[in-house]
């Protein structure tokens, strides 16, 4: 488990930061970074802060001790690496809890100072941007910020597209029983998506397309494809009944059940596309297969 409780004596005074660092042996930025975060008690569990002077007892510290399944990067630098992250897989924990995310890798083969530039759902596959030092972050992010990165994603969407949209519709919070849905709506958001068809499968009645967000809302591009009517394959939140919704969020519905209603296992949808310039080299990532094994290059987009 990522997360765990460790206690530390305190045997001479000194401040609380202080004792993180030559005790503990903490870096300063991440033992400050505790503190404010309320990660870091006494014996009575009262929270420490910065400047608190220890005297005896011992210092309670809940720390992120990342564990690995073997995830490897796809392409690494010595500023940044690629991950193809698995459908399924939360890119960060979401409670104490959580047992195992893609941030487990990313401190475990790259230490506490790398970052995930940018996220993606647990139910999408694909390329996730990892930093490696504070120096890359601020400018990978600072980036993301200034949609200086061409990001695209494919997908199987129920029904026939014939023809390239884009779908500029506000995205909201959804007002139903489901916490986590957004929507569609004038109070939302601005979001923009290019939806282009590739092809056509008459027999399943699904649509492979490439979508490209021009904005970066949550669950922008299965939002915008239910809201005219092609919702995703695999979807178990968007286009289906809320009852059913509720059930699948709570663990109640199995992978068949899944499947039978939704059409597929998984969510039909992979990062397969992202394309940037970082100190001044261009770097453009594609998948060479959308749902299986990926092979990416940097310069050249393979396949």
């Amino acid at each position: 488990m990522p997360y765990v409780c460790k206690k530390y004596d305190v045997l001479s005074p000194q401040k609380v930061e202080e004792f993180l660092v030559n005790v503990v042996n903490l870096s300063e930025t991440l033992a400050l970074k505790l503190l404010k975060n309320a990660k870091v008690t006494d014996h009575k569990n009262r929270r420490l802060q910065q400047g608190k002077l220890l005297h005896s007892g011992y210092v309670k510290l809940l720390i992120f001790e990342p564990i690995t399944k073997g995830l490897k990067p796809l392409f690494q630098t010595h500023h940044f690496a690629l991950f193809d992250k698995p459908s399924g897989l939360m890119v960060h924990p979401t409670i104490r809890t959580t047992e195992y995310t893609l941030l487990d890798e990313v401190r475990y083969q790259f230490g506490n100072e790398a970052k995930l530039v940018h996220r993606i759902d647990a139910e999408t596959s694909g390329l996730i941007l990892v930093s490696k030092n504070g120096y890359a972050h601020y400018l990978l992010q600072e980036m993301f910020e200034k949609k200086a990165f061409v990001k695209k994603y494919r997908a199987f969407a129920k029904g026939e597209l014939k023809e390239e949209r884009t779908i500029d519709a506000p995205i909201a919070p959804s007002k139903g029983i489901i916490k986590l849905k957004m929507q569609t709506s004038k109070e939302g958001k601005a979001s923009s998506t290019l939806i282009c068809p590739i092809a056509y499968n008459k027999a399943t009645n699904q649509t492979l397309v490439e979508a490209t967000p021009h904005t970066g809302r949550q669950h922008q591009i299965r939002v915008h494809l239910n809201a005219i009517g092609h919702p995703i394959i695999g979807d178990p939140i968007y286009g289906l009944d809320e009852t059913f919704v509720d059930a699948f969020l709570n663990n109640k519905i199995d992978n068949t059940q899944r499947e039978k209603i939704t059409g597929a296992p998984r969510l039909m949808l992979h990062a397969y596309y992202l394309e940037f310039t970082f100190l001044k080299r261009r770097y453009v990532f594609c998948s060479k297969q959308v749902f299986g094994e990926v092979k990416v290059a940097s310069k050249h987009c393979m396949g």
